[in-house]
């Protein structure tokens, strides 16, 4: 099988770091991206060298819109751009961008380096659209108080989620992945009492256990987001980080997968874009403000780019 990016199956870290990207206009733009894309995996293997207790690793991927032009090559079967969907004053928006580099460590400043190293081989190619930094918060909690990622899958596992295999040759080894960044209305939920914070989570928020099946809403996050398949749970790899300061905080969710489309599933049963007159309610206390799918190649498809 194709090798996978660093940055996909590895447990989390304490850092990371989120950058999406344009590349402007132009060939010469177009090949200097190319370049700086294929070259991602070399600059960070080389920095991680230097510090290897800090487990630096990285994911540069791609969007929709760019793929045949940059990489000259048919895109995985499930490639497609982000869905926006509205429900009511619930939003979430599609905030397409060319370049994913989802950067990640136990040091801010091995990020923060990488970065500023990949930048610079770009030049002017590549615009920056936003860049996030994210933190471990507690005990990999949210920072509404409740754990994140408790559902995610463990050991040979996270592979099998996450990347795609022999049966799609232009995405194997790879990883169709979605980014969204959070933003979260922490006075009002901070109104809520414990047992009703645990009711939108469907979760306890001491302990981290499902709440039972006879108290648990239908409206609880993880009553939407659970989705089972012929009898299989459908799972996903989240790499989600906290992000924020004093005056705004939230998420930043990014998970990885195999099947592009368990990301459709959930996003429509989070905003209720089904019609079946339930929705997420955690989505009454935050509040999307992008949204967009990638593809992370994997290695031999980056390095074919150089």
């Amino acid at each position: 099988m194709a090798t996978p990016q660093s940055g996909i199956l590895p447990e989390a870290n304490t850092h990371g770091l989120f950058l999406t990207l344009d590349i402007t206009a132009g060939e010469q733009a177009m090949e200097q991206a190319r370049k700086t894309v294929s070259q991602v995996p070399r600059l960070t293997d080389e920095l991680a060298k230097q510090y290897p207790q800090d487990d630096l690793s990285s994911t540069v991927s791609i969007g929709s819109g760019v793929w045949k032009v940059l990489t000259g090559k048919p895109a995985p079967q499930q490639m497609a751009p982000f869905r926006a969907r509205v429900l009511g004053r619930r939003k979430a928006p599609a905030t397409p961008a060319d370049i994913l580099l989802h950067i990640r460590s136990e040091r801010r400043d091995l990020n923060f380096e990488l970065a500023r190293n990949i930048l610079a081989k770009a030049g002017n190619a590549l615009r920056l659209v936003e860049e996030v930094p994210g933190f471990r918060y507690f005990d990999m909690r949210d920072v509404t108080g409740f754990v994140d990622g408790t559902e995610n899958p463990e050991g040979a596992e996270r592979g099998e989620v996450a990347l795609v295999d022999s049966s799609d040759p232009a995405g194997e080894g790879g990883s169709y992945v979605l980014l969204q960044r959070f933003v979260h209305d922490l006075a009002t939920w901070s109104t809520l009492s414990q047992s009703e914070q645990e009711a939108v989570y469907g979760r306890t928020k001491d302990t981290d256990e499902e709440l039972d099946d006879d108290i648990k809403p239908e409206s609880a996050h993880i009553s939407r987001v659970v989705i089972e398949e012929d009898g299989e749970e459908l799972e996903i790899l989240r790499h989600s980080m906290p992000y924020g300061d004093s005056q705004k905080a939230g998420l930043v969710f990014i998970a990885y997968s195999a099947r592009r489309e368990i990301f459709d599933m959930m996003l429509d049963r989070m905003f209720d874009t089904e019609g079946e007159g339930v929705h997420d309610h955690l989505m009454d206390f935050t509040r999307a403000e992008t949204g967009a799918f990638f593809f992370a190649p994997s290695l031999e498809q980056l390095a074919a780019l150089g």
